[in-house]
């Protein structure tokens, strides 16, 4: 048996890659379990909000690269992604206006501004692919390792390498900043203080004196920043292309109500629930299985539960159990 190998293998292909997925989607579902949390709606449209804004720090990305100024050892979208941010903050406040702002005068029910965000998801969809293409698109630069596989292999003198992109290490320390940035924002300034009352009780909220309309635009505004750094990410870490990021729905959705609708430590939860529950259904053990066993009882098969076609289906499933079973989910947010 070769224990070490067999733990290295495991870091290499699950642990690490299940933690900056789960760290992209964390962010996500946040977005998602804000707007539903105070504006008390499921936004069907966050994808694609993620796409969008994706787009746009891809746009300015190509401008910095164009003019000369990169980020160095780090990825020049990182210095892009502020006007990302406020790009697509401007046209989520703009949506807003234009079309939410109406069903929340007439008190519409949740179900419509759901049909509503559908709506809106297919035009950001559809502005999407129409300025920046279908294709494939990489946009990582600086440094593509923060450990290779060859160096660890010499360091240790172990037969598995250990390979961290350095677009998980980004990943991972931009999650951590969003996220203190965010629980500080909501826990020490007065307009969060402001945005939790409305969500614990609107109207208690407005009967404090608390301004209704700006909750509703530093929500989305918070919603545009968050969808864009975990789209950004995720488009680092892999590549970016318009649909992925709607089929992405359906993991961040499931991700905020594993951890519990509105509940931001439960999106955050959720998440990471979410994608080593994929990673490690999808992923080949025969490899990490090998170094464990003796040579005469090696499987042949790859023992794979699931293929990577279908490791939607998992967070589908998990989703469904916990609708089942405990509707609030694990740290009790609003059920469903």
């Amino acid at each position: 048996m070769d224990i070490l190998n067999a733990l290295v293998a495991f870091l290499n292909f699950v642990f690490v890659p299940g933690l900056a997925y789960g760290a992209q989607l964390a962010l996500g579902a946040l977005g998602a379990t804000l707007i539903y949390g105070i504006l008390r709606f499921s936004n069907f449209a966050h994808g694609d909000t993620m796409a969008f804004g994706t787009m746009a720090v891809i746009l300015f990305t190509w401008a910095f690269q164009t003019a000369g100024i990169t980020g160095g050892v780090l990825p020049t979208a990182l210095l892009a992604l502020p006007f990302g941010i406020a790009v697509t903050a401007a046209f989520l406040l703009l949506t807003d206006r234009v079309v939410y702002r109406y069903y929340r005068k007439v008190k519409a029910p949740p179900v419509i501004l759901v049909i509503v965000s559908l709506g809106v998801m297919f035009i950001m969809n559809g502005l999407t692919r129409f300025i920046i293409g279908v294709e494939d698109i990489g946009f990582a630069d600086g440094a593509r390792f923060i450990i290779s596989a060859g160096d660890f292999k010499t360091w240790t003198g172990l037969n598995e390498g250990l390979a961290v992109k350095a677009t998980q290490g980004v990943t991972l320390g931009v999650a951590i900043l969003a996220v203190a940035a965010l629980f500080w924002f909501l826990q020490k300034t007065r307009t969060g203080k402001s945005m939790r009352a409305f969500a614990d009780n609107e109207d208690l909220a407005l009967l404090s004196g608390i301004n209704p309309d700006k909750v509703v635009a530093v929500t989305w505004v918070i919603a545009a920043a968050l969808a864009t750094t975990a789209g950004t990410l995720y488009g680092l870490d892999k590549s970016f292309k318009a649909f992925t990021y709607f089929q992405l729905l359906m993991p961040i959705f499931a991700a905020a109500i594993v951890g519990g609708l509105g509940n931001p430590l439960g999106a955050i939860a959720g998440g990471f629930v979410i994608a080593f529950s994929e990673v490690m259904v999808t992923y080949a053990w025969k490899k990490v299985v090998t170094y464990l066993v003796p040579a005469d009882m090696v499987p042949d098969a790859l023992l794979q539960l699931m293929s990577t076609d279908y490791k939607f289906a998992v967070s589908f499933a998990i989703l469904i159990i916990v609708l089942l079973f405990m509707p609030t989910g694990l740290f009790k947010g609003k059920s469903v």
